[in-house]
């Protein structure tokens, strides 16, 4: 079994598709960690505000049947694939670790590097796996959000209860 770690993330009735996603995902992969929730603005154009957080979970499926079997879902919780980049989303779910597996695997590139980019993605991971070393820049995913944090960003934690009550 593989350890993956999955961004999620809405800015479509976003309480309620991430309630639905993590639900979906249980059903489908079992236990889940969940990370704290994470509020922020749109990056890359005009939209509402994102909630934003990290699963944990592990699965016997390789990186590109996982990446497959993610777009699936997305789609049956209503997510266009032909969708500009930077847009509004009911779901969006990133494949970002699977184990420390690097590399390209048909048109899937791990890690996946929005984790070095963004604090909405670097800092749910961070608080799921501080300990776990990135396997391209050989630091802790605590030590690269400490360092992230002290250029300044605007993430704010919500309340998980909120979003994960059903």
């Amino acid at each position: 079994m593989a350890k993956v770690y999955l961004g999620i993330g809405s800015n479509i009735a976003p309480l309620q598709n991430i309630r639905i996603c993590l639900a979906r995902l249980r059903l489908e992969f079992g236990q889940l960690e969940i990370s704290p929730v994470y509020h922020c603005a749109a990056i890359g154009f005009e939209g509402e505000d994102f909630l934003n957080l990290v699963v944990g979970l592990e699965t016997s499926l390789e990186p590109k049947d996982l990446s497959d079997r993610i777009k699936e879902l997305e789609e049956q919780l209503g997510r266009h694939q032909d969708l500009a980049k930077f847009s509004d989303r009911c779901i969006d779910i990133d494949l970002l670790l699977h184990d420390l597996n690097v590399g390209n695997y048909d048109g899937l590139t791990l890690p996946r590097d929005e984790i070095l980019k963004y604090p909405f993605v670097l800092l749910p991971l961070a608080d799921l796996a501080p300990n776990l070393v990135h396997p391209l820049v050989d630091r802790t995913l605590q030590d690269l959000w400490q360092e992230m944090a002290q250029t300044g960003h605007d993430l704010v934690t919500i309340d998980p209860e909120s979003v994960l009550q059903q």
